[in-house]
């Protein structure tokens, strides 16, 4: 259960007349704060459903060792109803009501992007909290997901998505792992069905098709889907989806309008990337992807969960997979925090150590002739030290590798545990506990 929701209520005078929305904020568990977690713009939003992903968000960062507890907001609210000003509006002032209460700050609960909210939005919450506290020196941090020049970080945007690359290339480092799905080799030439082409869903496509060799075969969008055996390609799919805001009168053959269906289609990896419960009981036993990557959180219900593992799926669960997002957003908040980009300090040290080297290199290059020689590339990739973007992905990898291996460990050596999700939860919990058992709660 959650330790606390709040439920705030407000007016705002839009369009001539008075216009009552309803928000939440619930905090799970606070046995390390701040508490972290998103806030999402959906007409779909209710307290029961904001409660269970704060917990999900307790789980999901003792996972990854991120030091934040567990929280959600949500507000009922189609964002495509208003305009960019209206939408202003109501967002400043729905962040007010929490502002005041505690329920954003810095130090206690910092807030995200979530579905239906970007940096747009994170802009106007943090400029909210800075106009309610003027002297507080770290009010930057109050929130993450920042546009850059806020106060962001490089690779926040593709986080979710990059955290679900990691997650896929940890998993297929493990052969046994690999061979429980079925499947074997590596992410080169695998067949893969996206559901939702929205932040997280298009930078996951994005990089394991042009990085890893992956063969983006359906992209499933709320207008219908687009299907092709010999492969999409991502960043038209998403430039017309961002001109047209849908995938409907995309200029191949391979229209379906029935998105719903390609979820079923035979592919080597499924990724539902946009709302919950999309996998469910109706369709559960027709799902043919012998893995699946939960990059949304709760694609998959309960009782869908056990008919495709009894199925023989590996299912690399929401609170692992999806872990990007919260992990760079942890990275966003220490920035603010330390008043320094990240590689800032010691960037052109390191390009000064690497010239010695290069330099020595270059010594033995003359004196040895045709018979060593460096790389043509060798000196300019060896010189240029880390920016800040590449610190970023470096730790994300790092947290990816680090937490599937935790989970990895209990689901390979403990008979009871058959599962992913299982094992990841035990992970969690079992740091939840420690914590609240060391300071004796």
């Amino acid at each position: 259960m959650c330790n606390a929701t709040y439920t705030v209520r407000f007016g705002v005078r839009l369009r001539g007349s008075i216009h009552t929305f309803t928000g939440y904020r619930s905090v799970h568990s606070e046995h390390l704060e701040p508490v972290k977690g998103g806030i999402r713009f959906a007409l779909s939003v209710n307290q029961d459903e904001v409660e269970a992903l704060a917990a999900l968000m307790t789980y999901k960062c003792a996972l990854v060792e991120t030091p934040f507890g567990g929280s959600k907001g949500g507000l009922c609210i189609d964002p495509r109803a208003w305009d960019t000003h209206e939408l202003e509006q109501i967002t400043r002032r729905f962040a007010y009501e929490l502002i005041k209460r505690d329920l954003i700050n810095p130090s206690q609960n910092v807030p995200a992007p979530d579905m239906g909210t970007g940096e747009r939005e994170m802009a106007w919450i943090m400029d909210q909290y800075m106009r309610m506290h003027t002297t507080d020196i770290n009010a930057a941090a109050c929130v993450t997901g920042k546009p850059l020049y806020c106060g962001g970080i490089s690779g926040r945007v593709e986080a979710t998505g990059r955290g679900v690359q990691y997650a896929l290339r940890e998993f297929f480092r493990h052969p046994d792992d690999v061979a429980e799905a079925g499947l074997s080799g590596s992410l080169d030439g695998k067949r893969v069905i996206v559901q939702g082409l929205g932040n997280v869903g298009y930078h996951a496509a994005k990089f394991l098709s042009e990085e890893d060799g992956a063969i983006i075969t359906g992209i499933i969008e709320r207008d219908g889907a687009l299907y092709s055996p010999d492969g999409l390609d991502v960043e038209a799919v998403h430039d017309w989806l961002l001109r047209h805001g849908g995938i409907k009168g995309f200029p191949a053959p391979y229209h379906r309008p029935e998105g719903a269906a390609v979820l079923e289609e035979a592919c080597d990896i499924l990724i539902p990337a946009a709302m919950e419960g999309v996998i469910n009981l109706s369709n559960a036993e027709r799902i043919q992807a012998p893995l699946i990557v939960e990059a949304a959180n709760g694609p998959i219900t309960a009782g869908a969960d056990e008919i495709l593992r009894a199925k023989g799926a590996v299912i690399i669960p929401d609170l692992y997979a999806n872990a990007g997002g919260v992990t760079v957003s942890y990275f966003e908040w220490v920035k603010n925090l330390s008043h320094i980009r990240f590689g800032r300090m010691e960037r052109r040290r390191e390009e000064a150590r690497h010239e010695l080297i290069v330099k020595e290199l270059e010594r033995l290059d003359k004196y040895l002739g045709d018979a060593w020689a460096m790389s043509p590339d060798f000196k300019r990739k060896y010189l240029r030290g880390a920016d800040e973007l590449e610190l970023v992905r470096s730790g994300l990898d790092d947290t990816m590798r680090e937490a599937y291996q935790s989970m990895r460990e209990v689901w390979r050596s403990r008979s009871d545990v058959n599962d992913l999700r299982t094992a990841a939860y035990l992970v969690a919990i079992a740091r939840v506990a420690a914590n609240y058992a060391a300071k004796g709660l």
